[in-house]
């Protein structure tokens, strides 16, 4: 059994600004190789991303934008099974392979969010970020540092494995099968409570800006991969998509309220993850792809 296990870290709400990157290879369940780099994303950092990972402008200063280390990512990903825990460091990386023209990678991507779903009871339907699942598994890592990440998620996958039976072949096939066999049904189920096998479902989501596609469409989109769409920014919201225009405005000083309330609540703990709509899109794109 042997996969590859990717995390990534960006500067700021465009998933393509990547500022590290960490890479572990797994083989018969043991970490064989490791890998890790600070990217120069070539783009500013927002506070909000620095809280999460620490990772400030000063610390990029003569770090290899990303084109440089693609040779290391395709040395590892080229061919492979490569895990992330949900999708969006997939996204992210082939968001920044489109920033700077760069051919895709061929690889296989296996997200260990769905396998812990299908694995613990208790993670199925709520629960199952990467730092709850280690908790259920007893792995302790420092979390938002990508490499640590990475191979926390190889480790999600190891003890999936073990508890199961299955193999990496099985997961890639059980990942896209309903989360309970017995009751497969809810699988038809797309509203804006969210579908509860979505690949993102428990995630509350909030739409501000000007978007390119109706209010509507985009909230039956958010609905079909899971997300409970909100009206305003809550104590509940753990999304927040930007309309690509506005989120220029980041650097500066014009935001909306939505955007604003968001921020006071990162600053006071709450996990809110902030995104551009077309990489909501892309979101959404992948998500349908692997359902």
């Amino acid at each position: 059994m042997e996969f590859v296990a990717i995390d990534v870290e960006t500067a700021n709400a465009d998933m393509a600004s990547i500022c590290q990157i960490g890479l572990a290879r797994f083989k018969d369940g043991v970490l064989v190789e490791e890998w890790s780099s600070l990217i120069d994303p070539e783009d500013y950092f927002d506070f909000i991303n620095i809280d999460i990972h620490g990772i400030n402008e000063e610390d990029v200063v003569g770090a290899p934008k990303f084109p440089k280390i693609l040779g290391d990512l395709s040395g590892f990903l080229s061919g492979s099974v490569c895990v992330s825990h949900t999708h969006f460091d997939r996204v992210s990386v082939g968001r920044a392979l489109e920033k700077y023209s760069l051919s895709s990678i061929e690889t296989i991507w296996l997200d260990s969010a769905r396998v812990a779903r299908r694995t613990w009871e208790e993670c199925a339907w709520r629960g199952y970020g990467l730092s709850n699942v280690c908790k259920i598994i007893g792995y302790k890592f420092k979390h938002h540092d990508a490499l640590e990440d990475a191979k926390a998620s190889g480790q999600v996958i190891i003890a999936a494995v073990e508890k199961t039976g299955l193999d990496i072949d099985a997961w890639l096939k059980r990942v896209h099968q309903p989360i309970d066999p017995e009751n497969s049904s809810s699988g038809s189920a797309i509203n804006r409570d969210g579908n509860p096998e979505g690949e993102l479902y428990g995630e509350v989501l909030v739409f501000t800006g000007a978007l390119e596609i109706p209010r509507r469409e985009a909230a039956d989109l958010a609905a079909s991969i899971g997300c409970t769409v909100a009206s305003g920014v809550t104590k509940k919201t753990t999304l927040l998509v930007v309309g690509d225009q506005d989120v220029t405005k980041l650097a500066g000083k014009v935001k909306s309220s939505k955007h604003l309330k968001a921020e006071q609540l990162i600053a006071k703990g709450q996990k809110i993850r902030i995104i551009k709509e077309s990489d909501f899109k892309e979101l959404v794109n992948q998500a349908h792809e692997i359902a």
